[in-house]
């Protein structure tokens, strides 16, 4: 499940509070870095997808005149090409 991007401040709030409760690493940063570290990298794995759907719209531009034609199907193309793709690099989305 995709989760909307304005929640991730509370998750890895909640996250770095739950693991700080329950002693479960040595941090060396304070509470507020560890936060905005991990704030950062939620976000980061968050537009893996948006970057890749990106790319495939980018790919796709050369196929323009054959789908406006009818000749190929757009959203079908695309899932096609996702799905290689995400299978051919490995990515979990």
């Amino acid at each position: 499940m995709r989760i909307p991007k304005g929640w991730v401040p509370d998750i890895a709030s909640e996250i770095v509070e739950e693991i700080i409760k329950r002693d479960m690493v040595k941090i060396q940063l304070t509470e507020d870095q560890l936060k905005a570290l991990t704030e950062e990298l939620m976000m980061e794995e968050l537009m893996v997808e948006d970057r890749l759907n990106d790319e495939i719209r980018e790919m796709l531009k050369q196929f323009d005149t054959e789908i406006e034609k009818g000749h190929l199907d757009y959203r079908k193309l695309f899932d096609i090409t996702k799905k290689k793709l995400v299978r051919e690099r490995n990515i979990i989305i």
